[in-house]
């Protein structure tokens, strides 16, 4: 099947931004995470790690493995951070330029089951999901870069360089991995992005792989995510920590006590980078949750949990790096109210305090799930805010002082040459209000469905060359044959319905 037209991206690019936090508030709250991590330090059990802090004039407790940092080492380390840079893709015109104008948002990851599009049953995830998630993901205007959005669990330990393989055959965007762990594996990633840009300059100058790594919370790193985050950096593609600190059990309850926990991790994560790496591009993604008191469930929607996302953003910028943000998270079973309820505020206040890139489009239960529907779903409403997000044109064309003159008091707007021009330029949802047989009006849900069904059996995005596919099939052979995976799991033989 001949390969179709990627669309071209449509960010989010904010006509005027607020502010949550006072400059007396940012104050706050960066004394306060210099003071965590001068006083009580992290947890870091990558030896490698613990002798680049050292080397570099950190207090290091080897026998406990805990790192304290001194406020002038902290923000001098994170001088060198850079605060735009460019993510690239295999198609230059799909580039995110980090450059604080625009915001461009991604899927989420990594769920471990899917609602199969054809027996609508749910199942373990597989690779071909994740292939299926990044056609439609390359089909979608409004997802700029692409998470895989499930789990390979039809491989075993080499499952996140499956992933990579799928997602890097089935869109021309940038790729962005939460999975590659530890030195091993970073390598053969490091390899495949290699084969993807075609040279080092372009590899260094427009990296189409970044990695993002999780933080142990509370005040922890994880040893294979700091290597393989290492080994990243080395070869300068991006490296992004994540920190999803719970209030009031891995996080203090307080908002405050919450947030600058979670950015005391992520900034003692930078602060390796730059002792290893000056330079080296890092970013920041604070998304603290709120534990539900009667489950003890890491809530990233409650109605207080919103604000912080965006509050990240503002610590990300305080520390002179881009964010990564969190939108659309929720523990909603189905797409419906409650989905749509859960993602009305957060995409918004994100864009609008100035956020590079975001993630979570079209996973469900917590980022466990994905309905494949729920992607456009989720697009749809990144539509609205894009648009509530871009401002009021008030020229005199808009202002259309000459047109309310010629058809006056009691007169129809319909029938002038203006209305025509214009009504085709205004924007409507292609999900919602859409008729059905009979009279009736479809279920958005239902559209949703059908439209992604369509994309996955028609859209092929422009293939990769013949020889970059054989050599990503080498570096995923090798991987498979060192770290001892095999191309079967139990999944393969107990089935996937």
């Amino acid at each position: 099947m001949n390969h179709m037209e990627t669309p071209a991206l449509q960010p989010i690019v904010p006509a005027y931004h607020v502010e949550i936090l006072t400059a007396d508030q940012r104050a706050q709250l960066q004394a306060a995470t210099l003071k965590i991590l001068e006083d009580v330090g992290v947890h870091c059990p990558s030896e490698k790690a613990l002798q680049i802090y050292a080397e570099h004039g950190a207090r290091v407790d080897f026998s406990r493995h805990i790192v304290r940092l001194d406020p002038e080492l902290t923000l001098g380390a994170m001088s060198y951070a850079p605060r735009f840079y460019t993510m690239g893709a295999r198609h230059p015109d799909f580039d995110l330029r980090l450059d604080g104008k625009a915001l461009y948002c991604a899927t989420d990851g990594c769920g471990v089951e899917t609602i199969d599009l054809s027996t609508r049953r749910r199942r373990p995830s597989i690779k071909e999901d994740v292939a299926m998630g990044a056609r439609l993901a390359d089909n979608l205007p409004e997802i700029g870069f692409y998470w895989p959005i499930v789990s390979a669990q039809d491989h075993r330990s080499t499952a996140p360089l499956h992933e990579l393989e799928a997602s890097f055959n089935n869109t021309v965007k940038h790729i962005q991995s939460e999975t590659v762990m530890g030195e091993p594996s970073a390598r053969y990633a490091i390899e495949m992005a290699r084969v993807i840009a075609g040279d080092e300059r372009s590899l260094r100058g427009r990296p189409p792989l970044s990695l993002l790594v999780c933080c142990i919370a509370p005040l922890a790193q994880d040893k294979e995510g700091m290597e393989s985050a290492l080994a990243f950096a080395e070869a300068g593609l991006p490296v992004g920590f994540m920190s999803m600190a719970n209030a009031a059990s891995t996080a203090p309850a307080t908002l405050a006590g919450a947030l600058v926990t979670g950015d005391a991790e992520i900034v003692a994560a930078m602060v390796l980078i730059q002792m290893a790496y000056p330079g080296a591009p890092v970013f920041h993604s604070l998304l603290p949750g709120i534990m539900h008191p009667h489950t003890g469930a890491y809530l990233g929607s409650a109605w207080e949990g919103t604000i912080l996302y965006a509050i990240g953003v503002e610590l990300a910028h305080l520390w002179g790096v881009p964010t990564l943000a969190g939108i659309f998270g929720t523990d909603a079973l189905a797409p419906g109210w409650q989905s749509a309820g859960d993602a009305a505020s957060s995409l918004l206040l994100i864009a609008l305090a100035g956020a590079e890139t975001g993630s979570g489009l079209g996973l469900l239960e917590s980022c466990t799930l994905f309905y494949p529907e729920e992607m456009l779903l989720d697009a749809d409403i990144y539509q609205r805010v894009r648009y509530e997000a871009a401002g009021l044109d008030t020229s005199q064309e808009a202002l259309a002082l000459d047109v309310i003159q010629a058809v006056g008091p009691r007169g129809h707007f319909l029938r002038h040459p203006h209305t025509r021009t214009y009504l085709r330029q205004r924007a409507f949802s292609n999900l919602s209000g859409q008729p059905a047989p009979g009279g009736d009006y479809q279920d958005p849900a239902d559209v949703a469905r059908i439209k992604a069904e369509w994309i996955c059996a028609n859209h092929r995005p422009l293939p990769l060359e013949a020889s970059q596919q054989a050599e990503l099939k080498k570096i995923l052979d090798a991987a498979d044959k060192e770290l001892g995976s095999s191309h079967s799991s139990s999944l393969d033989r107990r089935g996937v319905d």
